[in-house]
């Protein structure tokens, strides 16, 4: 063992030291859509006077903060996102109906004066009321009019001090008096003031008297209307600390009135862009479909490469769980919260885990075949230093995918980029470290390098040894692969345009609500329902196993119940397994985004590959990629599957796959041409394909096997993210032989630059020595007799 060798196997073995005392001592953090709960969305909002800034929107968010704690949620969690949103989630919670009314409250809270019974009808709006006024302001208009809680119309004086006074509201019970329970207010110093002077003024009227009363409004509406108790003395009022609220309360009646009297009122109004909700059963189907699709598919994975390279595949097998182990571990060690996305992200990185192995494997396996008698060792070494440029190439254009998902992505995709990063990390640590040193401790075995048909890698593949045999002159006439891509691309463009995209809720705005009934109920019966329930435009379709979804239009949370409960008289008991809203102004921003991230991508993309290789490469394999994108949307929009949040991470997961499979190709074309700088490009891409459709096609293979258990068995809210990739991947796989390299060829015939550079060589001396110092065998001394 060299010390290299024995430097990579202590740092492997330390780190799946620490990785295995992650995953036994912590939890992994899950998302709201894996172990159920609601997550809200608020946009803040701009008024005449208050703009929606960092400082107001942090200020908006404490008062939210403590109307939520208020509610008894377990866990809940409240953060800023940008300038001027806050997500709000709240685990285990199934109907948001009270926590979306307690935060929506946006007015200011105000003490009045009742002078007496009003003589017309309260208005909606108060007359001489500005809607855009600040509601950190407390001038009111006199001649408020507003009914009290029992539906009498009184006549408001002006407000007299404002919930920013309120320094504490706690709802408590009187068991030794009999009160009952009661509401006890205390004011900040001055507002103090205000209160006694104003339940003075009050009480100079006789008991029983409305004008005797205090009207509390919040958000228009008076919330309480006490009486001041006839012990209290004209112009004496009542001190802050003494303030108690009596009346026939119930203990939810006075916590929610201590609640909104301590909330008080918001800096900024606020309004709910995304709501959604899911049940904690989903979640955990999600989780078990998910594991059982990694177990499956990672074994499936596994046993195929230990068929195809053997001892040294199963090594890498070996290290495909090692790189499970570590890549879980830095999920749960950095805290990420892991989303149903980015549980899908995870199991589809175990099977792309496999790509670096399989690209050092094949480059062993071409070294064994041109010089048979070289020591199994020196060919391993030779196939990772050869590979390391490809492994390397395409590694960051997938993590320039992932950087994309989490900066333009939105919700729970940003995780999908968060798992695919870290992902893709480990996979190369895995590969790199954990397989080398397996694979080169096993080289160095007699064993192994005496009975080399069992190592897997002394022998060229069947695939291979089929291609040279054959050599197929696939790129004599590279116009008419292009004329195949033109047409597929025509037939997805006729799906566009005939069947249309069906634009999911997360882009168009709306709801999409999914009901599981205890009876079976039929999709007419069921539309026909809602239908006589007054949503006719309500659209009902099947969801999972014999589930209902439904998908309607601007629809609030109170009507969100009424559609469920005219379920309910059809489908006997009705659970809400998972609920979507999406305001039509974030509908339009996502849209936006999307097609910002889908340009971007194509930025990024081309830009990197114009740097690391020629622009003609460069452009080439761009336009497999967009041509990758056009398909996989032309066939969701002819199986009419709908194209949302998560559609788009797994298109940009293809775009990160899609150039992957470009850069291996035309990595090896220019290598291939700058040691042959005078052979046709057509001649050198055939080569090229041909030595690297092994490695294409046992990555894929990989990939597919993963891929195909997340399509069975994911269940419905994987299935369409699996079969995006599942196209994905196939029509990648075909458009970085067939339509990237066609293109470059093209491309060529009109270019300038020159061939490549040969490859820079180390050592001294003549040609050559150094050309026999460089596949010097690292075991061999260089002592001859």
């Amino acid at each position: 063992m060299t010390r290299a060798t024995a430097v990579r196997a202590v740092l492997a073995v330390a780190v799946l030291l620490v990785s295995v005392y992650i995953s036994l001592t912590m939890s992994p953090r899950l998302g709201l859509d894996l172990q159920g709960g609601t997550r809200i969305v608020l946009q803040a909002r701009d008024t005449a006077t208050v703009e929606a800034d960092r400082e107001t929107t942090d200020r908006t968010l404490e008062v939210l903060r403590q109307r939520i704690d208020s509610l008894g949620v377990s866990e809940p969690t409240l953060t800023r996102s940008g300038e001027d949103r806050i997500i709000v989630e709240l685990p285990d919670v199934q109907d948001p109906r009270q926590a979306a009314e307690v935060i929506g409250r946006t007015a200011q809270l105000t003490f009045h004066a009742v002078e007496g019974p009003a003589v017309e009808e309260p208005d909606e709006k108060p007359s001489g009321s500005d809607p855009t006024a600040d509601p950190g302001s407390t001038a009111e208009p006199a001649g408020l009019t507003l009914s009290d809680e029992q539906g009498r119309a009184l006549a408001l004086g002006p407000a007299r001090l404002s919930g920013a006074g309120v320094e504490d509201a706690t709802a408590g019970f009187d068991a030794q008096g009999g009160a009952g329970w009661s509401v006890s207010l205390e004011f900040r110093k001055d507002a103090g003031q205000d209160w006694k002077r104003l339940t003075g003024e009050a009480a100079c009227h006789p008991a029983g008297d409305d004008r005797r009363r205090v009207a509390i409004v919040l958000d228009e509406k008076v919330i309480s209307s006490p009486q001041v108790d006839p012990s209290v003395g004209c112009k004496v009022g009542l001190p802050s600390g003494a303030t108690q609220i009596t009346g026939s309360f119930s203990a939810d009646e006075a916590r929610d009135l201590a609640l909104l009297i301590k909330g008080g009122a918001l800096p900024v109004p606020v309004e709910i862009v995304e709501q959604r909700t899911v049940g904690p059963t989903l979640g955990a189907a999600a989780i078990d479909a998910s594991a059982r699709a990694a177990l499956i598919g990672a074994a499936a994975t596994a046993l195929f490469i230990t068929i195809v390279y053997r001892l040294f595949g199963a090594l890498a097998a070996v290290a495909l769980g090692a790189y499970g182990v570590i890549s879980y571990a830095a999920l749960v060690a950095l805290g990420v919260t892991l989303t149903l996305p980015g549980l899908a992200g995870f199991v589809l990185a175990i099977g792309m885990a496999v790509d670096a192995n399989v690209l050092v494997f094949e480059r062993a396996r071409e070294e064994c075949a041109e010089r048979p008698k070289r020591s199994l060792r020196s060919a391993l070494t030779t196939g990772f230093t050869k590979a390391w440029s490809a492994v390397a190439d395409s590694n960051a254009t997938t993590l320039i995918a992932a950087g994309l998902l989490f900066f333009l992505g939105s919700g729970p995709v940003k995780g999908f980029g968060v798992t695919l990063a870290i992902g893709v990390i480990a996979s190369m640590f895995s590969a790199l470290v954990i397989a080398r040193a397996l694979t080169e401790i096993a080289a160095s075995t007699r064993f192994v390098s005496d009975y080399r048909s069992v190592n897997g890698i002394a022998r060229p593949g069947a695939v291979r040894t089929w291609l040279v045999r054959k050599d197929p002159q696939v790129f004599r006439k590279p116009v008419r692969w292009l004329v195949v891509s033109v047409a597929l691309v025509a037939v997805a463009v006729a799906g566009i345009v005939v069947r249309g995209i069906d634009l999911g809720v997360e882009f168009t705005g709306g709801r999409l609500v999914e009901y599981s009934t205890s009876r079976p109920v039929d999709v007419e019966t069921a539309r026909d329902t809602l239908a006589a329930a007054g949503f006719g435009d309500a659209e009902v379709t099947t969801a999972g196993d014999g589930d209902l979804s439904v998908r309607t239009g601007k629809l609030d949370n109170d009507g969100e119940h009424a559609l469920r409960t005219a379920l309910a008289e059809e489908g006997g008991e009705t659970t809400k397994v998972r609920d979507e809203l999406i305001g039509p102004s974030l509908g339009d921003e996502l849209r936006r985004n999307a097609l910002i991230a889908l340009g971007v991508a194509v930025a990024v993309q081309l830009a990197y590959l114009a740097v690391r290789f020629r622009w003609t490469f460069a452009v080439a394999s761009v336009g497999a990629m967009v041509h990758d994108v056009i398909l996989v949307v032309g066939a969701f929009a002819w199986l009419g599957r709908p194209v949302d949040g998560i559609f788009l991470a797994a298109l940009l997961t293809v775009i990160g796959y899609s150039v992957n499979d470009s850069v291996v190709v035309f990595d090896r074309v220019r290598e291939l041409w700058g040691a042959n700088r005078r052979t046709p490009l057509d001649t050198i891409a055939r080569r090229a394909v041909l030595q690297t459709v092994p490695r294409t096609v046992n990555t894929g293979m990989g990939a597919l096997f993963i891929l195909a258990a997340l399509a069975v068995l994911g269940g419905d809210s994987l299935a369409d993210f699996a079969l995006a990739l599942l196209i994905g991947i196939c029509v990648g796989t075909w458009s970085s032989v067939f339509t990237a390299v066609p293109g470059a060829i093209l491309l060529e015939r009109n270019a300038t630059t020159p061939p490549p550079a040969p490859g820079k060589r180390k050592g001294k001396g003549s040609a050559r020595g150094r050309q026999g110092a460089s596949r010097r065998d690292p075991l061999d001394n260089g002592a001859r007799v």
